[in-house]
Formats: C-alpha cells, sequence, structure tokens
C-alpha cells in the first residue's frame, strides 16, 4: 500500500466538501489527510488528498473523482517531483530550566518557533514534511507531549508540472 498525494481544483461552492468526502466514503477508502484552501481564482478551491492504496485502487479513485461535477482538474503529485509541508502546533510541558533549554535547542534543530511559553508550557511551530514533525515529536519524547495539532499536507508538482485549469 502505497501513500498517494491527489491535488484537485474543485469548485469552490457549498457541498464540493461533502461530495469528494463522501466519495471515498461510500467506497470504504481513507482518507489521511485533507486540505481545502481557496486558490488564485474565487471560484475555484484546491484540495490536497493524501490516501494510500494499490495503483488499481488509486487509479479506480481519481476515476471516480473525475466524474463529480465539481472537479475542474485533478493530478497525482507522487506521479513526479513534489513539494510536501505541513504545519504543526506542538505543546509541550516545559519545567525547569533544564528542560526549557533543551526544548528550545531542540526546536532549534529542527528550525521550529517557539510560539507561545507560560509557566508550565511550551507550544512550538514546526514546518516541514510529516517525517520532519514526527521526528520532532519522537525527540522531544512523549512524556513531554500534551498535545500535537497538524495542518495536513499542502503540496505542490516541482519544475514544470502544475495544476491549473488551461493545463493539459
Amino acid at each position: 500500500m502505497k501513500r498517494h498525494i491527489i491535488s484537485i481544483l474543485i469548485e469552490n461552492e457549498a457541498g464540493a466538501l461533502s461530495r469528494v468526502a463522501g466519495l471515498f466514503s461510500a467506497r470504504g477508502y481513507n482518507i489521511e489527510s485533507l486540505t481545502v484552501s481557496a486558490t488564485e481564482d474565487a471560484s475555484l478551491s484546491r484540495m490536497t488528498i493524501v490516501t494510500s492504496g494499490s495503483e488499481e485502487v488509486i487509479e479506480q479513485i481519481k476515476k471516480q473523482l473525475n466524474k463529480l461535477i465539481d472537479v475542474i482538474k485533478l493530478m497525482e503529485l507522487t506521479d513526479g517531483q513534489y513539494i510536501e509541508r505541513e504545519l504543526a502546533l506542538i505543546k509541550l510541558k516545559a519545567e525547569g530550566a533544564e528542560d526549557r533549554e533543551e526544548l528550545k535547542r531542540l526546536s532549534d534543530v529542527f528550525r521550529g518557533h517557539i510560539v507561545d511559553v507560560d509557566s508550565h508550557t511550551y507550544v512550538v511551530e514546526l514546518t516541514g514534511d510529516g517525517k520532519k514533525i514526527d521526528a520532532f515529536v519522537t525527540a522531544v519524547e512523549n512524556r513531554c507531549v500534551i498535545e500535537v495539532v497538524r495542518s495536513g499536507v499542502s503540496g505542490i508538482a516541482r519544475g514544470d508540472r502544475y495544476l491549473d485549469v488551461a493545463a493539459s
């Protein structure tokens, strides 16, 4: 079961997200991550879906998505080179000068930013691929982690590949 990232240009209308999610649900496919946002064209949204499956299953998902009236165009990012990022906010126990210094050092190593501090906690903002975020959570040891909030994957193709209404 290979991980796949599918990027979709979809009409920015009520119910469009529900129809895409319903397609996955009705066929028993899992959505591991889902990110949706408006594009430079206010009438369109860009949806990024992370899912896993065999090549046959993913091909079936893409065919079914293309049948939805709201879907303008789609591209499987994992078919070529792409850039993937995710944002995480991680709340950590930070008690005592030694713990606080170590958490600051680890945040710096992972190019994270401490965005909130109080007498007992730090909140670290971290951007990168999922493996980087997982590595940070492991590095701070689960005993320090109070809460993790992740945005889901955003992705874009590298080079000459791009998702555009006019692109072929």
